[in-house]
């Protein structure tokens, strides 16, 4: 009976032997890399809001359609805004100079009637006064003479300054009529959301007869063929972080496959809430079709290296202990790693039979 128990006890203790899980180092090619998750955003893409406060009273454009920078995309009714216009109008008609005229011409003629009058009275006083040399006549009328063309002289140039002061006062009407017609022109204008680049309308999230604010987003536009992928790295990442280092994309709506990118902005500013920072890699080759706002998962390559010493993380205790074949542990020098594996720089040679720790 106790012989059959050691047999017994025997062929477990072999049995447990054959389970451990051996392995050798191999060698391949790693890299290592940082993952982040994102959204993929048109080039440019902002949204549209109103600069004014109304009632939608026209959309002339859907949701999909390319636009020219400039083009309308809707307009904002304001029964206020029109009345001020047509206002604006109409005291710029009144206020033409050209409108006016006749009351220039008729200043124009009171000045030369006034003229006409102090040349004539200076005549008869150049008259009077020669006589009274001649101590023809009295003094009394030289006086009268001299009187008279005072008052016609003081008339002329009151004319010219009535004149000039009409002038200046019709001119400088009409150019402020004119100045008001146009901020009319310029807030009329403010009334109608149009495109600020070359692309297409993504989104349109208000209908015609709704009423909007200046806060209200009226709509989402971006360019047609150009994409940017925006990441979001985790601070203890992001001093890793270079332009030009490339990135691995995958996203649902292509299972199966990854596309190649390359890091092209690193935005300075830490977001306080989430302690990331955004960065941004373009598409080397881009898929054919591509929508904003669909999401994807990176890893941004930090390092590669083609032939280095790798064993599976699994194979390690704290990523720096392994266990020989003889059960002897050993502490080694890594290097980079990746999810699965990880580089051993000393320590071990490719020769060493290793056994994974038990769990």
């Amino acid at each position: 009976m106790i012989r059959k128990l050691l047999i017994v006890s025997a062929a477990f203790l072999l049995s447990c032997k054959t389970k451990e899980e051996k392995i050798k180092p191999t060698i391949e090619s790693i890299s290592e890399s940082i993952y982040a998750s994102g959204t993929l955003k048109s080039k440019d893409q902002y949204q549209a809001f109103a600069k004014v406060n109304g009632i939608i009273e026209n959309i002339f454009v859907t949701e999909g359609q390319t636009v020219k920078k400039g083009d309308p995309i809707l307009s904002i009714y304001n029964e206020a805004q029109k009345l001020n216009k047509q206002n604006a109008e109409l005291a710029e008609q009144f206020s033409d100079l050209n409108a006016n005229q006749g009351k220039l011409n008729d200043v124009k003629a009171l000045i030369d009637l006034t003229k006409n009058k102090m040349k004539n009275d200076s005549l008869l006083y150049a008259r009077q006064f020669s006589l009274w040399q001649q101590q023809i006549g009295t003094k009394v009328e030289l006086e009268q003479r001299e009187l008279a063309f005072e008052n016609s002289r003081n008339a002329y140039q009151s004319a010219i300054i009535k004149y000039d002061d009409l002038k200046r006062q019709l001119s400088f009407t009409a150019e402020q009529s004119k100045k008001n017609l146009l901020i009319s022109g310029r807030i009329e204008k403010d009334y109608t959301v149009r495109s600020e680049m070359d692309g297409i309308v993504y989104s349109l999230p208000k209908s015609k007869g709704e009423v909007v604010s200046i806060q209200t987003p009226l709509a989402v536009i971006g360019a047609s063929k150009r994409f940017v992928l925006e990441m979001q790295v985790d601070e203890y990442d992001i001093l890793k972080i270079k332009l030009g280092l490339p990135v691995l994309i995958t996203m649902d709506s292509y299972k199966g496959k990854v596309f190649d990118a390359t890091v092209t902005k690193v935005n300075p500013l830490m977001d306080e809430r989430s302690k990331t920072f955004l960065v941004e890699a373009s598409f080397n080759h881009p898929p054919e079709t591509l929508y904003p706002n669909v999401s994807f998962e990176a890893n941004i390559v930090i390092q590669t290296k083609d032939k280095a010493l790798l064993l599976p993380r699994n194979y390690l205790l704290n990523d720096s202990v392994v266990i020989k074949g003889n059960g002897e542990k050993i502490v080694v020098k890594t290097g980079l790693r990746d999810f699965q594996k990880i580089e051993i720089i000393s320590g071990i040679s490719a020769n060493d039979e290793l056994v994974k720790p038990a769990q």
